[in-house]
């Protein structure tokens, strides 16, 4: 599984949950930190065959589900060393500093949705029009979109995606007097998260002793913004993040909880936020798919059965990665036919059958089945159909280069200002918008 110091997409873990940490996941070989390789650049492991490697972050689960030996096995000619750096924030410069450079990087390199903008913008040159090489319409098409140039060269295949739901803990509806029903519940709040936080407060007026509604107000921004068309960039790529109706829109319900009681006040993936988990101590979390396998994780034996899974408010996005075909390897033939049959819909039904990481290929839905094991512990909740829906009508998002710091700086700046440090909106706003200037050289 995989995390990134952004927090911008982790693991779905359906079926058996590995360890998981942010930022320090173990992988399945390795590409050290500090810049060093296993691999052997591509040239042979002196058997005659070709040897091909593919660069990864945290553990992307084809070595898990079988997938590199199954491929070795149809092609004997081939040999796959896998190079995994454990962070994406040590991972991507390395990349970058290795394609502009023209030698060092891996024969299919996989690149995080936080990358793929500055990819695309900055460094599609040097990647293979994968466009000309697969039948585009396997993948979602905002998926396509994210790894499309301008004039319309596909620098990446899409791995998994990170469609969004609610989870919340129906015993603890119970004892607020709300509504349990999943279905009904999603009717409450749909198409605006700011019926989300209004059903907050109406579950602070008889909250079970110690809990609150919600984790953390970056929770509710993070969620909210992820289903809007434009965030922190514009069509033509201008920074509009301050002038943006999305942000705004995200700002404001965000706020709403930082400045109410309904709010844990936690940091996502800090140690008191997966002690909430174990304790009880929130009703709800905005939760990508990847997230049920950390609240399996962290809930533990005694939340098997309280938690449930509905519909988000709108369709969102959190989280998702490319496999790209750098234009400086030696086996540029041998790679694409790799990229392409790892991110084949058979193969992400395999990955999603091992460890839950959701498809960007559509047509694998019908076939995702979570485990038993999984199914039950979020009360038997129809999984697969709420994820592959809000998939589908996710929309096309406008992206930058500088996303990932600029989210980071509203979330872990801006909104924590309010939140843990009694701040006023309009403080915590300046706040993020001084951090972000540093980030934009401004």
């Amino acid at each position: 599984m995989r995390t990134s110091t952004r927090r911008s997409r982790g693991l779905v873990v359906f079926a058996a949950v590995a360890a998981l940490a942010t930022g320090a996941l173990a992988g399945c070989a390795s590409d050290s930190d500090d810049g060093s390789s296993n691999s052997d650049g591509g040239n042979g492991d002196g058997t005659g065959k070709t040897t091909l490697t593919v660069g990864t972050f945290g553990v992307f689960g084809y070595k898990q589900a079988g997938l590199y030996n199954e491929y070795m096995k149809l092609h004997p000619d081939i040999t796959i060393k896998e190079n995994v750096t454990t962070r994406t924030d040590v991972y991507w410069p390395k990349v970058l500093t290795r394609l502009q450079a023209g030698s060092g990087t891996d024969d299919v390199q996989a690149i995080e949705i936080g990358n793929i903008t500055e990819a695309v913008q900055t460094q599609a040159a040097k990647f293979v029009d994968l466009g000309k090489e697969v039948d585009k319409s396997q993948w979602l098409d905002w998926k396509n979109a994210q790894a499309t140039t301008k004039d319309g060269k596909l620098i990446g295949l899409g791995t998994d995606i990170g469609p969004m739901a609610i989870c919340y803990r129906k015993d603890l509806f119970e004892k607020a007097g709300l509504e349990t029903d999943r279905t009904r519940l999603a009717a409450q709040w749909k198409g605006d998260w700011a019926k989300y936080v209004d059903l907050g407060k109406e579950y602070m007026k008889k909250a079970p002793s110690g809990t609150k509604f919600v984790d953390s107000a970056s929770s509710v921004y993070n969620a909210a913004v992820g289903g809007e068309k434009e965030m922190y960039y514009d069509k033509d790529g201008n920074v509009v993040w301050d002038k943006s109706a999305g942000v705004k829109k995200a700002w404001d319900v965000a706020m709403t909880a930082a400045t109410s009681d309904m709010s844990a006040k936690l940091k996502q993936f800090d140690k008191p936020w997966d002690q909430g988990f174990a304790g009880g101590s929130f009703a709800t979390v905005a939760c990508p798919a990847w997230m049920l396998g950390y609240i399996q994780e962290k809930s533990g034996d005694s939340g098997k059965g309280k938690w449930d899974v509905a519909a988000a408010p709108t369709a969102a996005n959190w989280g998702g990665s490319f496999l790209g075909v750098p234009t400086a390897g030696k086996h540029q033939k041998e790679a694409v036919a790799l990229a392409k049959w790892l991110t084949a819909p058979e193969q992400q039904a395999k990955v999603f059958a091992k460890q839950a990481s959701f498809p960007s290929t559509p047509s694998a839905y019908s076939d995702l089945k979570p485990a038993a094991g999984t199914t039950a512990y979020f009360s038997d909740a129809p999984l697969t159909q709420i994820f592959s829906d809000a998939a589908k009508t996710i929309p096309t998002q406008y992206h930058g280069p500088k996303d990932q710091p600029i989210g980071t700086a509203i979330t872990d700046i801006g909104i924590l200002q309010v939140e843990q440090k009694g701040k006023s909106p309009a403080q915590g706003w300046d706040a993020a918008k001084n951090e972000i200037k540093d980030v934009l050289g401004q």
